[in-house]
């Protein structure tokens, strides 16, 4: 499981639309208009639509697309490929992975949806061709009402140049939000995100769901956390990924600036607001976005104070909003209220994964030194599924002769990886003193010992065992 299965992303903008008049028009305008400012747009040409069967090329061009603009115009519906192609858009964007417009073209939005006029002239034909309860009508018909439905612009005798740079604006817009890098090679990286998706349960508009992703460091809470986000962000109003929590809030005046860059990049400002105070921007964040679909990402977070300044309370979003917070404390979930059923334990990789992962970072196609098997399966239970010691130990070995693995390997026994050995410190850094006591008693003297019995050493120590365990 290496890469996404998911098409890549080849155009910024899809345009569906009927007629050589708008061709010439409207759509031109708005496709050149597009092009100017840098949005990457894809328009068919006749030839793509010849023969009886939709063109394989306008199906998966939509596939590769982030947005699509559906220009709903009178004789729109008398088109069944137009129809097919608005069936794909809609599933598409059923699916979670596209956002659509519609531009009601000298139409209203109640002929497209009911539909009515030129647009239930259309279905009769259509109905008479394929049948009544042709599951293909069924399934245009409901293609048109859910378009018909989307938020748009609407054109009857109105300045043309005018509504198609407002359109240019919003899609440019739109298309600022941009993808995180995830990883050089996201090995496990699909399923996990399609476990998440279930939980955030995204069908529901109602709800504001939060999230925690938790686990040791190096885990890859991280990357799992930014492959999640740009799975999903399109289908929110705003969204955030407020990265390395921890590091950038080392008081609590560090964190006015991450409440600044949340309302920055959810209400889409132009200029950055002023955030006097972590208080005043506790109720800024409230006011602005109590009425906003948002996707807010906290990534490493390790105090409950920043989640009392960046998403204090489910009732600061609007409906459908999602918040998502990784971290190494699995008992901060619980204190700020998301409950078990909401907690995702990320885990190691599994032996093929950790495999997969190693060898693309390990070995190059163009690599000619044999490595022996057994090499390679002591450095993966050296690292036991851990993405980050897998990717550093990796890079490190890669075009290394056999006897430099070994001499690696015989290092790594005395001498830990300062990388890896620095991400792990932070958890034992942020223990308290008696935890800490008790973690490096353990480590010395109590591994694979019966907790019981480890608990009565220590309790006699003077330490409190329970709690500190």
């Amino acid at each position: 499981m290496a890469s996404s299965s998911k098409p890549k992303r080849i155009y910024d903008v899809f345009l569906s639309f009927r007629g050589t008049n708008l061709r010439k028009n409207f759509v031109g305008h708005l496709y050149t208009a597009l092009n100017q400012n840098g949005v990457h747009t894809f328009i068919d040409s006749e030839e793509l639509r010849k023969g009886d069967q939709i063109s394989v090329v306008l199906m998966k061009a939509i596939e590769e697309s982030c947005i699509v603009i559906i220009v709903f115009s009178e004789d729109y519906a008398s088109s069944w490929w137009c129809l097919e192609e608005a069936a794909k858009i809609m599933e598409c964007k059923e699916q979670g992975d596209l956002i659509v417009f519609s531009v009601f073209y000298k139409v209203e939005p109640k002929e497209v949806r009911t539909p009515r006029e030129s647009y239930n002239k259309a279905m009769d034909k259509h109905e008479f061709k394929f049948g009544k309860d042709s599951e293909k009508v069924k399934r245009w018909k409901k293609a048109l009402f859910d378009a018909g439905g989307l938020s748009g612009w609407h054109l009857n005798e109105g300045d043309e140049s005018k509504l198609i740079q407002e359109i240019v604006k919003e899609i440019s817009t739109y298309l600022v939000q941009t993808s995180l890098h995830v990883a050089k090679h996201p090995v496990g990286i699909d399923s996990r995100v399609a476990e998440l998706k279930l939980m955030l349960n995204l069908k529901s508009h109602e709800d504001v769901v939060m999230v925690g992703l938790w686990g040791q460091g190096g885990i890859g809470k991280t990357t799992l956390s930014k492959a999640l986000y740009n799975a999903i962000f399109r289908q929110f109003d705003g969204s955030c990924f407020l990265a390395n929590v921890r590091e950038a809030s080392k008081n609590s005046k560090d964190l006015v600036p991450l409440q600044e860059r949340l309302l920055f990049d959810i209400l889409k400002l132009q200029k950055k607001l002023e955030v006097s105070s972590v208080d005043r921007g506790i109720i800024l964040i409230q006011q602005r976005l109590c009425h906003e679909k948002v996707l807010l990402v906290l990534d490493d977070v390790d105090d409950l104070h920043q989640l009392e300044a960046l998403a204090g309370g489910r009732n600061w979003f609007g409906d459908g909003s999602r918040i998502i917070v990784t971290t190494r404390d699995k008992h901060l979930l619980t204190c700020h209220e998301i409950d078990q059923d909401h907690v995702y334990e990320v885990k190691a990789l599994y032996i093929n994964e950790a495999r997969e992962l190693f060898s693309n970072h390990a070995f190059s196609t163009r690599q000619k030194i044999e490595i022996a098997t057994d090499l390679v399966d002591k450095v993966l239970n050296h690292v036991g599924g851990l993405p980050l010691a897998i990717v550093v130990l990796g890079s490190f070995l890669l075009e290394r002769r056999e006897c430099e693995w070994e001499s690696t390997l015989n290092n790594l026994f005395r001498i830990p990886n300062e990388t890896i050995n620095n991400v792990l410190k932070i958890s034992y850094d942020g223990l308290d003193a008696n935890a800490k006591e008790i973690f490096l008693d353990i480590a010395c003297f109590f591994k694979w010992r019966n907790i019981e019995y480890v608990k009565k050493v220590i309790d006699s120590c003077g330490y409190e065992a329970t709690i500190g365990l």
